[in-house]
């Protein structure tokens, strides 16, 4: 028996000895170079991509992995069709599959010019969809910045209100937005509603959820989080009109009209951005003037207090998604611009960005009209709201 087992281990190392290295590899555990991940439509076709080099590259994730598997040392390994089913598996040992893509292309040099494959695509060639086609449930933190809760103050007033906040911060405050139809991606209009012209504007950072969970402990909080995206919160502020029910605001009409929640343009995953609590920096620009601009140390409630909080109501699936909330720039405190310091008007560009992970550009438009049978149930235009 002993003398058997002596001949079995020497004959397996002769194997691993022998072998040929093109025919034995480990699977990558790194990636060469960071990327980003995103939904693209390509030859008209919805397709799941790697955003590289510096976000000017989109690679077809699926044709890449095929020719990958031209090579005899990669297996083969399916890859999803869209966003929510590669966040799933991305942790059961999806990423290690990209990491060897992003490492063959770099080592092949399939990504320099003049030697790119057809499944590599100049990121203003293809149109940047929503990432996520759609999450289960879109989260929203609500008044989760300083400046935010004090719109308008002087700094005493701000540093005053923002000390009473620190000693009795309580719980936070979340609300749910739709997603199919809410969410738009990058470059589409943000439409505002017939006769509503109270719309205004708020910058966030979405936090895309990896892995299930119920109770999530804040210090386990990023065990669940598979990466960031850039976010706006598009709300109407003209409110219920007067009459009926009196339950004063109404979250359905100031957050749930189509086209208010761009997402985008990608995903950074979370090993290539870091601890958000430590790097965030966002900022909303209208047709060039700066109308918001923070950083995470305004928050009220920390990213990891929020995951805790939410998961303590609903149980968090793969591909779900929590806005994080957005600083001052809106109300009372509006910075003056071309069009006054108003709401949003039809043609003006606006443009939200995070250091990190990338910026998303959309056009303002006003809904002109709306079908003429209706039966007067519909919300009405905020002009028409008795004083």
């Amino acid at each position: 028996m002993i003398r058997k087992s002596l001949f079995s281990i020497i004959f397996v190392a002769a194997l691993v000895v022998f072998v040929s290295p093109q025919t034995v590899s480990a699977q990558a555990v790194i990636s060469v170079q960071p990327f980003k991940v995103g939904t693209f439509a390509i030859n008209d076709i919805p397709t799941v991509g790697l955003v590289v080099q510096n976000d000017q590259l989109i690679v077809d994730l699926a044709a890449a992995n095929r020719a990958l598997e031209l090579h005899p040392q990669y297996p083969k390994v399916n890859i999803p069709d869209d966003m929510i089913g590669l966040i799933s598996q991305y942790e059961y040992g999806l990423k290690y599959r990209i990491y060897e893509i992003v490492n063959w292309l770099v080592e092949e040099n399939l990504l320099g010019s003049g030697n790119q494959p057809g499944f590599i695509h100049p990121v203003g060639e293809v149109d940047i969809m929503a990432p996520i086609q759609y999450p289960s449930k879109l989260m929203n933190a609500a008044v989760n910045f300083y400046t935010h809760a004090c719109e308008g103050c002087t700094e005493e007033e701000l540093a005053a209100q923002t000390r009473e906040r620190q000693e009795n911060r309580g719980v936070p405050y979340l609300f749910l937005k739709p997603t199919r139809g809410a969410i738009i991606g990058d470059g589409e209009d943000i439409i505002m509603p017939y006769g509503r012209d109270a719309i205004e504007w708020e910058v966030e950072m979405a936090i895309v959820f990896g892995r299930s969970g119920k109770y999530i402990a804040a210090d386990r909080a990023y065990d669940h989080v598979f990466g960031y995206m850039v976010a706006m919160d598009i709300s109407d502020r003209g409110g219920r009109p007067p009459g009926g029910a009196r339950f004063g605001s109404d979250w359905f009409v100031g957050k749930g009209h189509d086209t208010f929640a761009p997402h985008g343009p990608w995903i950074v995953p979370k090993e290539f951005y870091g601890d958000p609590m430590e790097r965030l920096h966002q900022t909303l620009v209208i047709d060039g003037v700066t109308v918001q601009e923070a950083k995470a140390g305004d928050m009220i409630h920390n990213i990891p207090e929020l995951i805790e909080y939410a998961s303590s109501l609903i149980t968090i699936f793969p591909g779900d998604v929590l806005q994080s909330g957005t600083s001052g720039g809106t109300g009372d405190g509006r910075v003056e611009r071309a069009t006054g310091s108003g709401y949003l008007v039809d043609g003006e560009t606006i443009t939200a960005s995070i250091e990190g992970i990338g910026s998303l550009t959309h056009t303002v438009r006003k809904e002109t009209s709306i079908p003429d049978d209706l039966s007067g149930s519909q919300l009405p235009p905020v002009s028409s709201y008795r004083p």
